[in-house]
């Protein structure tokens, strides 16, 4: 039997160039990146990226190596693509390499923006990290068709393309939106964060006035500011709850469905923390909200979102395998499996 070495060394030439060229781009993100996670509290969870992104791939490179050197995939032989699916094949595989072009014409767009300044910029930065994934999806749609005179099915190769998934798109999410997105998301969510605050106090009989984003108390005045919108914790839960669905969740409504639920708590959570910033203020007065209250009661948000998310995984992942007791007999639970595969 070849050892895994052996193995790895009959991954076909060009993948092998391909992942190489990818690792660099990589490379190049996180040097440019560097910047905003150091600069920006909000984006500091941009550290973790390449080491979740390290384990992601070596989680799931046993898999990657059994589909590109054994053509198995889930312990089952490739299916060939058939003659009439082939022309869907090569449809799809010239568009792979058309976006494996663009893919590389923006990043080094960005990077060429990037070199012309000596502090980053958003708009470089954000070319360079499409770019990237769009070069990384590609490469790996091709690579799944193994051996182009018999390529595996249109299905098995998105299959395959599924594996690269978070590690070529968390790179967008690591990086500020571009400035007047960020102005529009923030400002959607501080309405609607202010909006609430007044009803629940208007409901509870607390005496409250709103003057735009400002909330007037009877010791004084609450500025809801952009930071209190919740965006800043949006995109770290968002992190949180794309990393949990990649490493424990195996079907895709799954994955998307908890990302969903990040949202949702993210953006309930910064509700209650309002509500409590406000309620603390009416109480002690607004200055007692500020410095360490109010940071306390951001990472707050950050960490009952991450325990709510951990909560629901075995909620996803719980199987009942059902098994008929007789021909006329119940039917009876017999085994439960919670254990999350790596799609």
């Amino acid at each position: 039997m070849d050892t895994v070495a052996q193995q790895e060394a009959r991954i076909p030439r060009w993948v092998r160039q391909g992942a190489f060229l990818a690792l660099a781009m990589a490379g190049f993100l996180v040097y440019d990146q560097w910047h905003w996670w150091s600069n920006r509290e909000d984006y500091s969870f941009g550290f973790l990226v390449p080491v979740f992104v390290a384990y992601v791939l070596h989680e799931r490179w046993p898999t990657v190596r059994r589909y590109l050197v054994e053509g198995r995939w889930e312990g089952r032989p490739l299916r060939t693509e058939a003659p009439g699916g082939r022309i869907l094949s090569r449809l799809l595989g010239g568009v792979a390499w058309l976006a494996v072009i663009g893919g590389l014409l923006l990043f080094f767009l960005g990077g060429f923006l990037q070199a012309l300044t000596d502090n980053p910029l958003l708009p470089g930065g954000q070319a360079a990290a499409y770019g990237f994934a769009a070069t990384v999806l590609a490469l790996a749609f091709l690579a799944g068709g193994r051996d182009p005179r018999q390529p595996a099915t249109v299905g098995e190769r998105l299959l395959f393309t599924g594996l690269f998934v978070f590690p070529a798109l968390i790179w967008i999410l690591s990086l500020p939106l571009l400035s007047f997105a960020e102005v529009r998301v923030s400002l959607f969510l501080l309405h609607q964060v202010t909006a609430v605050v007044f009803q629940v106090f208007d409901i509870l009989g607390i005496p409250l006035e709103q003057r735009g984003n400002v909330l007037v108390l009877a010791r004084g005045e609450v500025g809801v500011e952009d930071a209190c919108s919740g965006i800043r914790s949006l995109t770290a839960c968002l992190f949180a709850g794309s990393f949990l669905a990649a490493v424990f969740l195996d079907r895709w409504w799954k994955k998307w469905a908890l990302v969903g639920c990040a949202m949702a708590f993210a953006f309930v959570m910064n509700l209650f923390r309002s509500l409590f910033l406000t309620a603390w203020a009416h109480a002690f007065g607004p200055e007692a909200i500020a410095g360490r209250v109010h940071d306390l009661t951001g990472y707050a948000v950050l960490g009952f979102t991450c325990a709510g998310l951990l909560l629901l995984l075995p909620l996803f992942n719980y199987r009942a395998r059902w098994e008929d007791d007789g021909e006329d007999g119940p039917i009876e639970p017999i085994s439960l499996n919670t254990n999350g595969g790596r799609t």
